[in-house]
C-alpha cells in the first residue's frame, strides 16, 4: 500500500551547496522526484562560491526521509549540514503548560488570589461545595486519563508513551472549544486502582474522559466511574467515535439513497469503538449488523466471542447467525465500518457488497482496506487519514461534547446525548452540498464544537441532567 508524503513527517534538512545557477532547482527537483513534498525553503547564509539553505520536506515515514536524505547527499558539491524532525521539535517540552488568568503584580493582588483573601472562598465551598463549579478550575475543566493500554494503534505502550497523545488531546480541547484538559497518565492497569485513583481526583474535575484504556477492561472502568461519581464520565474511544461514524453514516446514507430500516451493516473490530458503535446504531432501530473480529462473525449464540461484552451485544445483532469470516459477512453488505487494523481487505473483497456500498476503512494510520482500490467497488469511501478525503475523526465530536456537559454542569451522559451530537455534526452540511467526497465536516469548520456543544446541553436540560446553580446568597458571613 503506497501513501503519500505526511506533514506527521516533516524533515529539516540543513544544506550547504555551491552558488551556481540551478542547485537549487536541482536538488527540489531530487525531492520531488524521489515522492517528497518540499512545504518550505529558508535562506541562512550566503557567498560567492555557496550558500546555506533549510528545506523543510514531507515524507512518508523514516526510511523514506533516509532515502532522500541520501539521494540529496550524492548531488556534487552538495553537504548535509544537519537534519531534524519538525514534529519532535513540535513537541520539545511538551505542548502544554499552565498559565495563570490572574495577575498577580501588587501585593493587593496577592491578598485577594491567595492568603488572606482565598480562606473567604475556601469557607464559602466549605459550606455550598457546588459552588466550585462557580469559584474554581472544575468549571471548565477536564482530567484525560488513560493507562496507556492502548494508545492509537500502538497499543500497550504504557503511561510514559502515553503523555504526548494524552497532551494532544489536552491542546485540542483548548484550541477548539476552550475547554482546559489536564493528561492523568496513571502507572496501573488495575481495573480497582484506576477507579479508586480517578475517583479521588475528580474534585477538580467537572468532567472525565477515559482515553485508550483497553477493551474489555475499559468497559467495566467507565461503568463504575459512571455509577459512583457525580460529574460526566465517557471513555472518548467509544462513544466519540460511535458519534462521528454515526454522523458520517447519517450523510452518506443520504447520497445513497438508503435507509437504516433495510441496510446491511459489517463492523470489523469488536472493541472500545466497535461495541460502541454497534449499541449506538442499534439504539437508532438498525437490524441487521454483523460483528465481527479475530475470530470471524460473532454469532447470536457468542461463537466466536473472545469476552463477555461481546456476548452481550451479539444477541441483538446478526440475524442470520453467519458465523463465517469477515470477507464472506460482506456479501450483500451496503455499509462496512472497520474499527480494527490495517490491510486486512483487498479492494476486490468488496466486490459482493451491495450497488452504492459504503466503506468506512478507520484503522491508523494503515486503514484496513487500500481507499484508492476501495473506490472501484464502492460509493463512498471514507478514512481516519488527513490525507484522503472524508476523514473520520473523533475530534469532531469530544471538544464540542465536554464544552456541553460543562456548560450546563451536566451529571452524567446519556445515549440521547450522543445521537444529538451525531445529527448536529451531519446537518452542518447542506444536502445540496452533500457529495461522495464531502460526507463530514472538516475539523476545522468553526460551527462545529458549537453545534455539539449546543445540541448536548439541550438534552441534558431537557432530561434533567444538570446541576443547579447555586449562588452565594449573603458573603458577609464569609
Amino acid at each position: 500500500m503506497f501513501f503519500t508524503s505526511s506533514p506527521a513527517y516533516t524533515i529539516f534538512i540543513r544544506l550547504k551547496f555551491s552558488n551556481l545557477p540551478g542547485m537549487l532547482g536541482n536538488i527540489t527537483s531530487v525531492i520531488t522526484k524521489m515522492g517528497g513534498e518540499v512545504r518550505g525553503i529558508n535562506l541562512v547564509e550566503t557567498s560567492k562560491t555557496w550558500v546555506v539553505r533549510d528545506i523543510h520536506v514531507n515524507v512518508r515515514d523514516g526510511a523514506h526521509a533516509k532515502e532522500i536524505i541520501r539521494e540529496i547527499s550524492s548531488i556534487n558539491g552538495v553537504s548535509v549540514e544537519f537534519v531534524s524532525d519538525r514534529t519532535f521539535l513540535a513537541h520539545l517540552h511538551g505542548k502544554l503548560e499552565v498559565v495563570s488568568k490572574r495577575k498577580i503584580s501588587t501585593t493587593e493582588d496577592l491578598a485577594r488570589l491567595y492568603t488572606p483573601g482565598v480562606g473567604r472562598v475556601v469557607k464559602a465551598i466549605e459550606k455550598i461545595p457546588d459552588i466550585a463549579f462557580t469559584y474554581t478550575i472544575k468549571s471548565n475543566t477536564v482530567a484525560i486519563v488513560t493507562d496507556g493500554s492502548a494508545v492509537l494503534g500502538f497499543g500497550n505502550v504504557g503511561p510514559y508513551a502515553a503523555i504526548p497523545v494524552m497532551e494532544g488531546k489536552a491542546a485540542i480541547l483548548k484550541e477548539f472549544a476552550g475547554v482546559n484538559g489536564f493528561p492523568i497518565c496513571l502507572a496501573t492497569q488495575d481495573i480497582d486502582q484506576i477507579v479508586s485513583i480517578v475517583k479521588a481526583i475528580s474534585p477538580v474535575f467537572g468532567a472525565i474522559n477515559l482515553e485508550d484504556i483497553s477493551a474489555p477492561r475499559c468497559f467495566e472502568v467507565e461503568r463504575r466511574l459512571q455509577e459512583e461519581l457525580d460529574i460526566p464520565v465517557m471513555h472518548d474511544d467509544q462513544h466519540a467515535t460511535a458519534i462521528i461514524v454515526l454522523a458520517a453514516l447519517l450523510n452518506s446514507l443520504k447520497i445513497v439513497g438508503k435507509s437504516f430500516s433495510d441496510i446491511k451493516i459489517v463492523i470489523n473490530g469488536a472493541g472500545a469503538a466497535g461495541i460502541a458503535t454497534t449499541k449506538l446504531l442499534l439504539k437508532l432501530g438498525i437490524k441487521n449488523i454483523i460483528l465481527c473480529d479475530k475470530k470471524g462473525a460473532i454469532g447470536r449464540d457468542g461463537e466466536n466471542a473472545l469476552n463477555d461484552y461481546q456476548v452481550d451485544v451479539a444477541q441483538y445483532t446478526n440475524p442470520d447467525n453467519y458465523k463465517g469470516d469477515l470477507k464472506g459477512a460482506l456479501k450483500g453488505a451496503d455499509v462496512f465500518i472497520g474499527l480494527s487494523v490495517g490491510n486486512i481487505l483487498k479492494g476486490e473483497d468488496l466486490r459482493f457488497m451491495e450497488k452504492d456500498a459504503i466503506v468506512f476503512a478507520l484503522a491508523n494510520p494503515i486503514p484496513e482496506v487500500d481507499p484508492l482500490d476501495a473506490e472501484r467497488y464502492a460509493r463512498i469511501v471514507a478514512t481516519g487519514r488527513s490525507d484522503f478525503p472524508n476523514q473520520i475523526n473523533n475530534a469532531l465530536v469530544y471538544p464540542g461534547f465536554f464544552k456541553g456537559v460543562l456548560n450546563v454542569r451536566a451529571k452524567k451522559i446519556v445515549d440521547d446525548m450522543k445521537i444529538a451530537a451525531a445529527y448536529a455534526i451531519a446537518n452542518l452540511i447542506d444536502d445540496s452540498e452533500l457529495y461522495e467526497e464531502y460526507i463530514i465536516p472538516s475539523i476545522f469548520d468553526q460551527r462545529v464544537v458549537n453545534a455539539v456543544s449546543d445540541a448536548v446541553a439541550t438534552i441534558a436540560i431537557r432530561e434533567g441532567l444538570i446541576r443547579s446553580l447555586e449562588q452565594l446568597k449573603d458573603i458577609s458571613e464569609f
